[in-house]
């Protein structure tokens, strides 16, 4: 308790007289940093995630193909949980003398639960002639339409039906058209315009009906072997509903699955999956300067004890005694200084908040306290991992220090100490990144670069030494210096060059990066699929797209077949645990084959085939069906397709960018392999968003094609992206922060040197004048090599994290390292100047009479 209390005395004393600032200002802007980012990405995250249910309909929806127990929806009342329900078939929808086969959807009240509803009663419908030369349809001029419509808080009233555009074109509907479904009659009330749940995977994607579940008795159309799919929509707060998730996937009856919006489209998932890496990867930035900063500010501080620990030495204290003092100084310290950037953080993330809510029209909801928990976890676990080196040299401090300044005796255990103070680091980082890949890669990437970092700094320390003797005046000075303190200055270096690193990464590539990902997805992206293509209809459908001037897609051949025996082993749903495992086991792939791999697509591992290969029973599998399926290079699988047995060798495996909204497949065979079995054809293309009469004609002229819709899922998308874009460029600016304490902290850790040299100097004759050129000389040196290593630094990061974590292409920015050397020699060298006025204004003989005393 006596320990403890002095410990308290001493840390006012040293906060009083200042020797805290720049250990406080370090921690404080390191956890400040650190709680931003986490408050402000979980806030971020939640919202993303709302964004996505949006396009759901909910925050999870439970899908079976039989009537669903009522205990689901009784167990998610129970947890406070909003439910509401729908029902999916395919029927007949008969207007008149027409009839088409429409997606029907019964829904009860609440429902969408996420998302907006549109309809609108205000159109106008085309009255088609044919053209019998030309063989195509001419369409009329009409009045623009309101194509936006209002949002509804309602499903239709019991006898109406809500319609979709297909719907009306095709049967030449308007308001208060009767169209029959099943043995029942309804009245056409509304156009729907925008309906949450559409879109969601490549299925219900025809026209479409909305209307009351109470009318879905009358309609005499639930039948035993009906093809209906009953869903259950639950929405609430993030941590009910993941308990509720965790509830119903341990009671999930055969024919039953749980879909969030990640298990619903790949496209979805993928954009969110990046968003979530972007932030995250800020945050794992600010862990690492904020260690570098603090690492410099303890040292910093505990050279400025020797002299009074080897006082306490002298009146009796023990190493044990000198080592307990300062742990209960460093845990006070880091308590109340971690407090300060914890609530720092939270008011920080506050405004900026409310600004980018005002910024893209997204309500952000109140963060969770765990980000306050981690960023305090994480200032103390800094602190005291990189403060350990310090006090081990503090509590062996010996006693003739009192009598010689220069006499200090290094701890060899401190090497251990750092170790474990990296390996704290390295498990924040990975419990910060939230992902191993990315967690490992941020951090053995610090470690090379600074390893790298500090032998080439040495090496150029060294260089610069031998140009010495052939400088003269300020230079040699400069150059003396430098080579005085060969290892501060690699510190030093190495610590500027992360700072600048982080800056140059928060900036120009940062830029770079976004850029990218904002043109991943061109505004001429694929919006509709063809599927279903005959061989013999691939001629006249390239007709049909010269006629009305469309470009040409790629066809892509299509053969379905299911997944049997994995090395000669029968495989059935029941051999997996895994949900989506046992789907993919009970579904069948789409098989295609090619000789270039698709662009978008990466090998991960095994190698593509040749002109050669023609023919072999080889096989291509894309990454995620690999996992889920525990699928392994030279794995033999068995394809049962359209009753006949098909054996090929997995030499790859790929990664798909699913989010190019392109044609993609599962598995990929040499040509020529697959040539004996039944094909259809598939393709991808854009269709400007005023040509529904094209996409209404391809249909008559091809009635077999399927023709998917993914216009909402692609705006959804972009939506993702420009939203974790803005959000993005506001959260760097707090990463920025540590990289300024960092700079701070690495110009202060010399400050004490500087101050006695110059005292000696201006002693011996020499001027300010002379001294501020020979430091400027040295300044420039340093922060020029600093910003070289930023500048190679950062664009290897930036390589790394476009082309491995976040697949996008990577373009070198030839002015990185212009910015990095320009940036690194005016910047450090006007820091320098701006920290080294004190030492000037100083009295030399106060600073010799105090290195005296």
């Amino acid at each position: 308790m006596h320990l403890f209390k002095l410990s308290l005395r001493m840390l006012r004393r040293d906060w009083l007289a200042g020797e805290l600032r720049v250990l406080i200002f370090a921690l404080i802007v390191a956890t400040g940093s650190i709680t931003t980012v986490g408050f402000f990405t979980d806030r971020v995250q939640m919202a993303l995630s709302r964004q996505g249910n949006q396009l759901l309909g909910a925050d999870l929806i439970i899908v079976s193909d039989h009537l669903l127990s009522p205990d689901y929806a009784d167990e998610a009342s129970y947890r406070g949980l909003a439910t509401s329900t729908s029902i999916k078939f395919p029927s007949m929808a008969v207007a008149g003398e027409n009839s088409l086969l429409a997606e029907i959807k019964a829904v009860t009240e609440g429902y969408p639960l996420r998302g907006d509803l549109r309809i609108t009663t205000d159109w106008h419908t085309p009255v088609a002639t044919p053209e019998t030369v030309t063989g195509h349809i001419t369409l009329p001029e009409r009045p623009p339409e309101n194509t936006a419509g209002q949002i509804v808080g309602m499903i239709p009233a019991p006898g109406m039906i809500w319609v979709d555009d297909k719907l009306i074109m095709r049967l030449s509907l308007k308001q208060g058209s009767q169209v029959e479904i099943g043995a029942s009659h309804f009245t056409v009330a509304a156009k729907i315009t925008q309906e949450p749940d559409y879109s969601i995977g490549f299925i219900n994607l025809g026209p479409r009906i909305l209307m009351n579940a109470a009318d879905l008795p009358a309609t005499q159309l639930i039948q035993q072997g009906s093809r209906i799919s009953y869903r259950l929509l639950v929405a609430g707060h993030a941590g009910a509903v993941e308990d509720f998730r965790q509830w119903a996937q341990s009671r999930l009856a055969p024919g039953e699955r749980i879909e969030g919006i990640r298990d619903a489209r790949p496209e979805i998932r993928s954009a969110l999956d990046r968003a979530e890496k972007f932030l995250g990867l800020t945050a794992l930035v600010s862990i690492v300067l904020a260690a570098a900063a603090i690492a410099l500010a303890v040292r910093h501080f505990t050279r400025r004890h020797l002299d009074g620990c080897a006082i306490m030495r002298c009146l009796g204290a023990s190493q044990g005694e000198i080592l307990r003092l300062y742990l209960y100084h460093f845990i006070a310290l880091g308590l109340l200084a971690s407090s300060i950037g914890c609530l720092v953080g939270f008011l920080s993330q506050e405004a900026l908040a409310w600004w980018l809510s005002s910024l893209v029209e997204a309500e952000l909801p109140m963060p969770g306290f765990m980000p306050a928990v981690h960023g305090l976890l994480t200032g103390m676990i800094l602190l005291l991992g990189f403060s350990l080196p310090p006090l081990l040299n503090l509590r062996r401090v010996p006693v003739l220090r009192v009598l010689r300044h220069d006499t200090s005796t290094p701890d060899t255990r401190s090497l251990a100490a750092y170790a474990s103070g990296l390996a704290a680091l390295s498990v924040l980082s990975l419990w910060q990144a939230g992902d191993l890949r990315l967690g490992l890669a941020v951090i053995g990437g610090s470690v090379i670069a600074i390893a790298l970092s500090g032998l080439l700094g040495f090496a150029l320390v060294r260089a610069l030494s031998t140009l010495r003797n052939q400088a003269g005046g300020t230079w040699r000075y400069g150059l003396a210096s430098i080579q005085r303190h060969a290892m501060s200055s690699v510190v030093q270096i190495v610590a500027l060059g992360l700072g600048l690193m982080a800056m140059l990464s928060l900036t120009l590539i940062r830029d770079d990066l976004l850029h990218e990902w904002r043109t991943s997805l061109p505004a001429d992206a694929p919006n509709r699929f063809l599927i279903n293509i005959q061989p013999d209809q691939l001629a006249p459908l390239e007709v049909f797209f010269d006629r009305h001037n469309l470009t040409h897609p790629t066809f892509f051949p299509m053969i379905r077949g299911r997944l049997t025996g994995i090395n000669h082993q029968t495989v059935t749903a029941e051999n997996y645990p895994d949900m989506r495992a046992r789907r993919l086991i009970e579904r069948e792939f789409n098989l295609s084959w090619s000789s270039q791999m698709q662009a978008g697509n990466q090998l991960v591992k095994g190698q593509w085939w040749g002109q050669s290969d023609t023919g072999k029973a080889m096989l291509s599998i894309e990454e995620g069906i690999a996992k889920t399926l525990n699928i392994q290079i030279g794995d033999v699988l068995t394809y049962d397709i359209a009753g006949s047995q098909f054996e090929a060798n997995v030499t790859s495996i790929r990664k798909v960018n699913w989010d190019s909204f392109r044609v993609n497949f599962f598995v990929v065979t040499p040509p020529a392999v697959l040539d004996d079995y039944p094909v259809t054809y598939i393709t991808s293309f854009y269709m400007p968003p005023d040509s529904l009469a094209v996409i209404n004609q391809l249909t008559k002229t091809f009635p077999n094609f399927l023709i998917i819709d993914v216009e909402a899922i692609i705006t959804q998308v972009q939506k993702v992206i420009e939203q974790v874009t803005q959000a993005i460029e506001f959260v760097f600016l707090f990463t920025v922060l540590s990289g300024f304490a960092v700079l701070y902290a690495a110009m202060i850790s010399t400050q004490d040197e500087r101050l006695r040299e110059a005292a000696i100097f201006r002693t011996l004759g020499a001027s300010r004048q002379q001294l501020t050129r020979a430091w400027i000389t040295e300044f420039a040196l340093t922060g020029g090599l600093a910003g070289l290593f930023a500048a190679a630094g950062a664009s290897a990061l930036g390589y790394v994290i476009s082309q491995h974590l976040l697949n996008l292409p990577y373009t070198l920015n030839p002015w990185i390292a212009v910015a990095g050397l320009l940036t690194g020699t005016i910047g450090v060298t006007l820091a320098g100047l701006i920290g080294t006025r004190p030492v000037l204004s100083s009295p030399p003989l106060a600073t010799l009479g105090k290195q005296a005393v």
